[in-house]
């Protein structure tokens, strides 16, 4: 069977799991780990390692690019105080699905879709409007889903349970950490 080829931005491995799962039959998978918001870089490198771990499960290529936090500041410059899932998070998403979607146009690849709306709290008509709209330019089509739908969450604890990944506690950006009222310098920087 001839499947064709899509690109996946991955957000987190957790994530990953149930869309890799739903879309592995139809699609050969390539993942890209793009996601400058993460804070700090050792919470970069645990998630990247689970990304890994679960490539190596699923038998798909990843791709990733150089951490490139100072990009992610840039983008959101004037949204730090933001509220969870505000206007900060759009332009968050906008800055990865544009790169996923540059990425793909480079290998030439016609599709392209995201691991981000498994999260329970993110608005899946929010990331699949800004998927379609960085995409349709460079020609490209975004597979827009809701992976939480038909369990997606429940069944991504699930996996990566079984699969021992890694599950964060909080979005990946320093924001999102602070407003869980931890604070981030609890880190070793």
């Amino acid at each position: 069977m001839n499947r064709p080829h899509l690109l996946l931005h991955i957000c987190c491995g957790p994530c990953a799991t149930t869309v890799i799962k739903r879309l592995k039959n139809e699609y050969k998978i390539t993942g890209f780990f793009y996601n400058p918001n993460i804070f700090p870089l050792e919470e970069y490198q645990r998630r990247l390692e689970s990304v890994k771990k679960l490539a190596q499960a699923s038998k798909i290529n990843i791709l990733t690019d150089i951490y490139q936090h100072e990009a992610f500041l840039a983008a959101i410059r004037g949204w730090e105080n933001e509220p969870e899932g505000g206007k900060r998070c759009e332009v968050c998403y906008r800055l990865r699905l544009s790169e996923t979607a540059l990425m793909a146009k480079k290998l030439g690849l016609g599709t392209v879709a995201s691991t981000l709306t498994v999260g329970p709290n993110k608005k899946a008509e929010v990331i699949n409007n800004i998927g379609r709209k960085v995409s349709l330019p460079l020609g490209l089509k975004f597979l827009a889903e809701d992976w939480k739908k038909k369990d997606g969450f429940k069944e991504s604890v699930a996996i990566s349970h079984l699969l021992g990944l890694y599950r964060q506690h909080y979005c990946g950006c320093e924001f999102s950490f602070n407003k869980k009222g931890e604070n981030h310098k609890s880190f070793a920087l």
